[in-house]
């Protein structure tokens, strides 16, 4: 059963009076129990997915169009003060990349999670505290008694990691967006802190949108996955499907870039040109693809399926199959 479903969703923002389109009429769909990765080089639009599902825009982008239908309801047409009090935080948590933007600098990591707590579960201090220790543990804090009453400067950045994964398990959501929550550890604590917040997932069975550009990760954790370009979506599936039949190009590129899959002190190819010179008609893609010619810089194309979990977004693959 679906939990969270995204219609066309378009988001723009709006720099110096020039339009720049951040997510182009973007569709996905997480299930209940079901860890969904969301995966593109930095720029693609990733994070402006997870900003738009909670509203929680810049003063400069603006929601265009399209639907993010959450438990049924349509959070597009949610009041604020409802976002607020019955959905951020409490039906949806979001973990982002950088912890002490989540964190209070001048209360201890303690009072804030219990603030949270009292807010939308109704409880009292002495509850909250006995429930924020008990996940303190859970997510593999050292002493959780007595890193209750720390500051967050006094914590080192994995702890204050998983000081905000606890935070956001906290209201025991049932949907938990994670913007790179990983990206700023080390290898070792990055791993530790993966164990820890998958346990917690599937003892919670709690639904995730993972967004990251490091593939390693998404494989990992992931049990379907949309690779996002230039705010579209140009292919998507299964974890299994995508990661070991990729089909397009920028898919391609992708893993071919990944230092995992070659030899050390070996050169790792690279996706030509930059981001920045999409186009606004054909495919996005085309100007960066080697595979393609005229027609995908005039033509657009829909998702296509190719398998039963497996779609793709590619004119060339579409006429070489036709």
């Amino acid at each position: 059963m679906e939990i969270l479903a995204i219609k066309k969703l378009a988001t723009h923002y709006i720099v110096n009076k020039l339009i720049v389109v951040a997510v182009n009429h973007v569709d996905l769909l997480v299930k209940e129990r079901q860890i969904v990765g969301i995966v593109g080089e930095s720029g693609s639009g990733k994070s402006t997915i997870a900003n738009s599902i909670l509203r929680i825009l810049p003063e400069t982008g603006k929601l265009v169009s399209g639907s993010v239908m959450f438990k049924g309801a349509n959070l597009m047409d949610l009041k604020e003060r409802e976002m607020q009090h019955d959905i951020r935080g409490n039906e949806i948590s979001m973990i982002f990349q950088d912890p002490m933007v989540s964190l209070n600098p001048v209360f201890t990591v303690g009072t804030q999670i219990v603030d949270v707590m009292k807010l939308h579960q109704a409880c009292s201090t002495r509850e909250a505290k006995a429930m924020a220790i008990a996940l303190f543990k859970k997510v593999g804090i050292s002493d959780p008694e007595s890193r209750f009453y720390n500051y967050p400067h006094e914590l080192s950045g994995g702890m204050i990691q998983r000081v905000v994964i606890a935070m956001a398990m906290s209201c025991q959501p049932s949907l938990i967006i994670a913007d790179e929550p990983t990206t700023a550890l080390d290898v070792t604590i990055q791993n530790q802190i993966l164990n820890e917040f998958e346990n917690l997932v599937r003892e919670m069975g709690v639904s995730v949108v993972w967004i990251s550009h490091d593939l390693g990760i998404i494989r990992r954790i992931s049990d379907y996955v949309y690779v996002m370009y230039a705010g579209r979506i140009l292919e998507e599936g299964s974890v299994e499907s995508v990661f070991q039949h990729p089909l397009h190009p920028y898919t391609q590129g992708l893993l071919e870039a990944n230092p995992i899959y070659h030899e050390p002190k070996s050169t790792i190819p690279t996706i030509r040109g930059e981001l920045s010179e999409m186009t606004l008609e054909g495919c996005s893609f085309y100007p960066r693809c080697q595979n393609s010619n005229k027609v995908c810089s005039t033509e657009d194309i829909a998702l296509a399926k190719v398998a039963e979990d497996h779609f793709v977004r590619c004119k060339q693959l579409a006429i070489n199959s036709s």
